[in-house]
């Protein structure tokens, strides 16, 4: 079995006559946090749509977990998908449920379960995130935006997935909440419970990211620069990662 949760190798993305991806190498490894950085354009956000298989390659391949996606059918596909939980960059949370509603959904969506059990997930997950219970019958627009973040934690553990992705998770919060942000998926990365839960994140946020991660990977103009573990990536020669440390 392969240490390596995700596996790209010569990985292309074109769009008509525009490269995005190009010739992409990257091995990430299982219960690790890695973080993708970059300026924005770098290409990041169409690598991640190539992690869940949204969007398929020009050429080369990514095998996750063991498998290529590009073997799997699309109901095959829907179904390896519940292996991610996703955080998004605003939560993404559903605006008409409650902050339990929310955390129940993808466990109602996928899974055969009793509303006992579901019950019981839903609290375990929300507690865990450090909410408190007057908040779990909350609307969105009823809590803070770190709140929102943690509900939007707790609702990607739902389904026990084995790799998790944030899409800039700290971008437009005030220093206090990213550190609470940062400290979170620390403490989920962590977890015993998590089973050596692999941890991906994209991002530009280069002080945050260098403080929780154990590799970095540079992208600038959809090529891999470094791919580095943080202490050295701390040190890299590369006159481009050097001025984008000194901006941030």
């Amino acid at each position: 079995m392969s240490e390596y949760a995700v596996e790209v190798e010569n990985l292309v993305k074109e769009y008509s006559d525009l490269r995005i991806l190009k010739e992409i190498s990257l091995k990430i490894p299982k219960g690790k946090i890695t973080t993708i950085l970059g300026f924005s354009g770098a290409g990041k956000s169409t690598l991640l749509k190539h992690f869940l298989g949204i969007v398929k390659p020009t050429k080369g391949s990514v095998n996750i977990l063991g498998t290529d996606l590009s073997s799997l059918r699309s109901e095959e596909l829907r179904d390896f998908r519940r292996n991610f939980g996703m955080v998004f960059q605003y939560a993404a949370l559903f605006d008409s449920l409650t902050t339990f509603e929310n955390v129940a959904f993808p466990i109602r969506e996928f899974l055969d379960s009793e509303d006992h059990e579901i019950i019981d997930r839903v609290n375990k997950l929300l507690l865990s995130v450090g909410l408190k219970e007057e908040s779990f019958y909350k609307y969105p627009h009823e809590l803070s935006g770190g709140m929102r973040k943690r509900v939007g934690l707790a609702r990607a553990l739902a389904l026990r997935p084995k790799i998790m992705l944030y899409d800039e998770p700290t971008t437009g919060l005030d220093p206090i909440t990213t550190k609470m942000v940062n400290d979170l998926i620390l403490d989920t990365a962590n977890d015993p419970e998590q089973n050596e839960l692999t941890s991906i994140i994209i991002s530009h946020d280069v002080k945050a990211s260098l403080e929780i991660s154990d590799y970095v990977a540079f992208l600038e103009s959809g090529e891999v620069l470094e791919y580095l573990p943080v202490e050295e990536f701390k040190v890299s020669n590369n006159s481009m990662i050097k001025k984008f440390i000194e901006l941030s």
